[in-house]
Protein backbone atom coordinates (compact mmCIF):
# COMPACT_ATOMS: atom_id res chain seq x y z
CA UNK A 1 0.00 0.00 0.00
CA UNK A 2 1.27 3.52 -0.77
CA UNK A 3 2.15 5.76 2.12
CA UNK A 4 -0.65 8.24 2.85
CA UNK A 5 0.60 11.80 2.53
CA UNK A 6 -0.94 15.15 3.26
CA UNK A 7 -0.15 18.76 2.53
CA UNK A 8 -0.75 21.34 5.27
CA UNK A 9 -3.75 23.62 4.74
CA UNK A 10 -1.53 26.69 4.34
CA UNK A 11 0.30 24.97 1.47
CA UNK A 12 -2.95 24.21 -0.39
CA UNK A 13 -4.15 27.79 0.01
CA UNK A 14 -0.78 29.33 -0.86
CA UNK A 15 -0.22 27.05 -3.84
CA UNK A 16 -3.64 27.84 -5.29
CA UNK A 17 -3.19 31.59 -4.84
CA UNK A 18 0.30 31.56 -6.38
CA UNK A 19 -0.87 29.56 -9.40
CA UNK A 20 -3.75 32.04 -9.81
CA UNK A 21 -1.25 34.92 -9.65
CA UNK A 22 0.95 33.24 -12.27
CA UNK A 23 -2.07 32.95 -14.56
CA UNK A 24 -2.73 36.67 -14.11
CA UNK A 25 0.89 37.54 -14.96
CA UNK A 26 1.05 35.30 -18.01
CA UNK A 27 -2.22 36.64 -19.41
CA UNK A 28 -0.83 40.19 -19.17
CA UNK A 29 2.32 39.03 -20.98
CA UNK A 30 0.44 37.42 -23.85
CA UNK A 31 -1.99 40.32 -24.26
CA UNK A 32 0.69 43.01 -23.86
CA UNK A 33 2.74 44.80 -26.50
CA UNK A 34 5.21 41.90 -27.00
CA UNK A 35 2.63 39.09 -26.74
CA UNK A 36 5.01 36.80 -24.87
CA UNK A 37 4.86 34.29 -22.06
CA UNK A 38 6.33 35.50 -18.77
CA UNK A 39 5.98 32.63 -16.32
CA UNK A 40 7.73 29.86 -18.27
CA UNK A 41 10.67 29.57 -20.64
CA UNK A 42 9.76 26.91 -23.21
CA UNK A 43 8.47 29.33 -25.82
CA UNK A 44 11.11 31.93 -24.96
CA UNK A 45 13.90 29.41 -25.48
CA UNK A 46 12.41 28.36 -28.84
CA UNK A 47 12.15 31.99 -29.92
CA UNK A 48 15.75 32.59 -28.85
CA UNK A 49 16.76 29.67 -31.05
CA UNK A 50 14.72 31.04 -33.96
CA UNK A 51 16.29 34.49 -33.54
CA UNK A 52 19.78 32.98 -33.49
CA UNK A 53 19.01 30.79 -36.48
CA UNK A 54 17.73 33.75 -38.51
CA UNK A 55 20.49 36.09 -37.29
CA UNK A 56 17.94 38.50 -35.81
CA UNK A 57 20.29 39.99 -33.24
CA UNK A 58 17.81 42.38 -31.61
CA UNK A 59 15.32 39.58 -30.98
CA UNK A 60 18.07 37.26 -29.79
CA UNK A 61 19.19 39.80 -27.19
CA UNK A 62 15.59 40.32 -26.05
CA UNK A 63 14.95 36.62 -25.48
CA UNK A 64 18.35 36.15 -23.88
CA UNK A 65 17.57 38.98 -21.43
CA UNK A 66 14.10 37.51 -20.72
CA UNK A 67 15.56 34.08 -19.95
CA UNK A 68 18.43 35.54 -17.96
CA UNK A 69 16.02 37.63 -15.87
CA UNK A 70 13.93 34.55 -15.06
CA UNK A 71 17.04 32.62 -13.99
CA UNK A 72 18.23 35.58 -11.92
CA UNK A 73 14.88 35.57 -10.10
CA UNK A 74 15.33 31.88 -9.34
CA UNK A 75 18.83 32.63 -8.02
CA UNK A 76 17.36 35.24 -5.68
CA UNK A 77 14.84 32.63 -4.49
CA UNK A 78 17.66 30.20 -3.73
CA UNK A 79 19.48 32.87 -1.77
CA UNK A 80 16.37 33.84 0.22
CA UNK A 81 14.53 30.55 0.81
CA UNK A 82 17.68 28.36 0.79
CA UNK A 83 15.89 25.06 1.44
CA UNK A 84 13.80 22.93 -0.94
CA UNK A 85 11.76 21.15 1.72
CA UNK A 86 8.26 22.56 2.18
CA UNK A 87 8.08 23.73 5.78
CA UNK A 88 6.36 26.49 7.69
CA UNK A 89 8.85 29.13 8.75
CA UNK A 90 10.86 29.24 5.52
CA UNK A 91 11.44 32.74 4.17
CA UNK A 92 8.68 32.53 1.58
CA UNK A 93 7.28 35.84 2.83
CA UNK A 94 10.46 37.75 1.99
CA UNK A 95 10.56 36.16 -1.47
CA UNK A 96 6.93 37.11 -2.12
CA UNK A 97 7.48 40.71 -1.03
CA UNK A 98 10.44 40.96 -3.42
CA UNK A 99 8.28 39.48 -6.20
CA UNK A 100 5.66 42.11 -5.42
CA UNK A 101 8.22 44.93 -5.68
CA UNK A 102 9.49 43.60 -9.02
CA UNK A 103 5.96 43.50 -10.43
CA UNK A 104 5.19 47.00 -9.18
CA UNK A 105 8.41 48.20 -10.81
CA UNK A 106 7.47 46.49 -14.08
CA UNK A 107 4.08 48.21 -14.45
CA UNK A 108 5.14 51.77 -15.46
CA UNK A 109 7.77 50.38 -17.84
CA UNK A 110 5.27 48.05 -19.50
CA UNK A 111 2.73 50.86 -19.68
CA UNK A 112 5.34 52.84 -21.65
CA UNK A 113 6.09 49.90 -23.97
CA UNK A 114 9.54 49.38 -22.48
CA UNK A 115 10.83 45.79 -22.63
CA UNK A 116 12.69 46.29 -19.34
CA UNK A 117 9.31 45.85 -17.69
CA UNK A 118 9.11 42.37 -19.18
CA UNK A 119 12.51 41.54 -17.75
CA UNK A 120 11.41 42.63 -14.27
CA UNK A 121 8.20 40.60 -14.60
CA UNK A 122 10.23 37.59 -15.79
CA UNK A 123 12.51 37.98 -12.78
CA UNK A 124 9.44 38.00 -10.53
CA UNK A 125 8.16 34.81 -12.19
CA UNK A 126 11.54 33.11 -11.80
CA UNK A 127 11.57 34.10 -8.16
CA UNK A 128 8.15 32.51 -7.64
CA UNK A 129 9.03 29.38 -9.57
CA UNK A 130 12.24 29.07 -7.56
CA UNK A 131 10.10 28.85 -4.45
CA UNK A 132 8.89 25.45 -5.67
CA UNK A 133 9.46 23.05 -2.82
CA UNK A 134 9.73 19.32 -2.47
CA UNK A 135 7.26 17.69 -0.12
CA UNK A 136 7.56 13.94 0.48
CA UNK A 137 9.20 13.50 -2.92
CA UNK A 138 6.69 15.71 -4.75
CA UNK A 139 7.67 18.95 -6.48
CA UNK A 140 5.13 21.76 -5.97
CA UNK A 141 5.42 24.32 -8.79
CA UNK A 142 3.03 27.17 -9.50
CA UNK A 143 4.13 29.17 -12.56
CA UNK A 144 3.66 26.64 -15.36
CA UNK A 145 1.44 23.61 -15.93
CA UNK A 146 3.17 21.45 -18.57
CA UNK A 147 4.52 19.11 -15.90
CA UNK A 148 1.18 19.10 -14.12
CA UNK A 149 -0.68 18.01 -17.26
CA UNK A 150 1.99 15.36 -17.90
CA UNK A 151 1.72 13.97 -14.36
CA UNK A 152 -2.07 14.02 -14.52
CA UNK A 153 -2.00 12.06 -17.77
CA UNK A 154 0.44 9.52 -16.33
CA UNK A 155 -1.70 8.94 -13.25
CA UNK A 156 -4.89 8.62 -15.29
CA UNK A 157 -3.15 6.03 -17.46
CA UNK A 158 -1.97 4.14 -14.39
CA UNK A 159 -5.48 4.26 -12.96
CA UNK A 160 -6.91 2.85 -16.20
CA UNK A 161 -4.45 -0.03 -15.90
CA UNK A 162 -5.79 -0.72 -12.41
CA UNK A 163 -2.60 0.41 -10.68
CA UNK A 164 -2.49 2.32 -7.41
CA UNK A 165 -1.92 6.04 -7.92
CA UNK A 166 -0.69 8.92 -5.81
CA UNK A 167 -3.96 10.74 -5.09
CA UNK A 168 -2.18 13.64 -3.43
CA UNK A 169 -0.23 14.35 -6.61
CA UNK A 170 -3.45 14.23 -8.65
CA UNK A 171 -5.12 16.74 -6.34
CA UNK A 172 -2.11 19.05 -6.53
CA UNK A 173 -2.18 18.87 -10.34
CA UNK A 174 -5.89 19.68 -10.44
CA UNK A 175 -5.41 22.56 -7.98
CA UNK A 176 -2.53 24.19 -9.88
CA UNK A 177 -4.06 23.68 -13.35
CA UNK A 178 -7.46 24.94 -12.24
CA UNK A 179 -6.24 28.03 -10.42
CA UNK A 180 -3.71 28.88 -13.16
CA UNK A 181 -6.51 28.70 -15.73
CA UNK A 182 -8.79 30.80 -13.54
CA UNK A 183 -5.99 33.35 -13.16
CA UNK A 184 -5.56 33.50 -16.94
CA UNK A 185 -9.28 34.07 -17.47
CA UNK A 186 -9.32 36.78 -14.81
CA UNK A 187 -6.10 38.30 -16.20
CA UNK A 188 -7.61 38.57 -19.69
CA UNK A 189 -10.66 40.34 -18.29
CA UNK A 190 -8.51 42.71 -16.22
CA UNK A 191 -6.22 43.48 -19.18
CA UNK A 192 -9.19 44.64 -21.22
CA UNK A 193 -9.96 47.13 -18.45
CA UNK A 194 -6.48 48.17 -17.28
CA UNK A 195 -4.05 47.16 -20.04
CA UNK A 196 -0.50 46.61 -18.67
CA UNK A 197 -1.59 48.13 -15.36
CA UNK A 198 -3.47 44.87 -14.74
CA UNK A 199 -0.15 43.63 -13.31
CA UNK A 200 -0.86 45.86 -10.31
CA UNK A 201 -3.30 43.17 -9.16
CA UNK A 202 -0.80 40.27 -8.92
CA UNK A 203 1.76 42.73 -7.52
CA UNK A 204 -0.63 43.61 -4.69
CA UNK A 205 -1.65 39.98 -4.17
CA UNK A 206 1.93 38.74 -3.83
CA UNK A 207 2.68 41.51 -1.35
CA UNK A 208 -0.39 40.61 0.68
CA UNK A 209 0.51 36.91 0.56
CA UNK A 210 4.03 37.67 1.76
CA UNK A 211 2.79 39.83 4.62
CA UNK A 212 0.04 37.35 5.50
CA UNK A 213 2.48 34.45 5.53
CA UNK A 214 4.82 36.35 7.84
CA UNK A 215 1.98 37.14 10.26
CA UNK A 216 0.80 33.52 10.18
CA UNK A 217 4.30 32.26 10.98
CA UNK A 218 4.51 34.67 13.92
CA UNK A 219 1.12 33.49 15.18
CA UNK A 220 2.18 29.85 14.92
CA UNK A 221 5.41 30.51 16.78
CA UNK A 222 3.53 32.29 19.56
CA UNK A 223 1.02 29.46 19.74
CA UNK A 224 3.75 26.82 19.90
CA UNK A 225 5.56 28.80 22.60
CA UNK A 226 2.39 29.15 24.58
CA UNK A 227 1.71 25.43 24.40
CA UNK A 228 5.25 24.63 25.46
CA UNK A 229 5.07 26.85 28.53
CA UNK A 230 1.67 25.80 29.91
Amino acid sequence: MPVLRQLPVWAWIGGGILAFIAGLINAAGYMGFRHQSITNLTGSTSLLGVALGTADHNEAWHWAFSIGAFVLGAIFSGLIVQQRTLKLGRRYGAALVLESLLLFGAVPLLDAGNSTGLYLASMAAGLQNGMASTYSGMVFRTTHVSGMFTDLGIYIGQRLRGLQVDTLRIRVCVLVIGTFLLGSVTGAWLFRLLQERSLLIPAALTGLCGAGYGLYCQYQRKTDTGIGTT
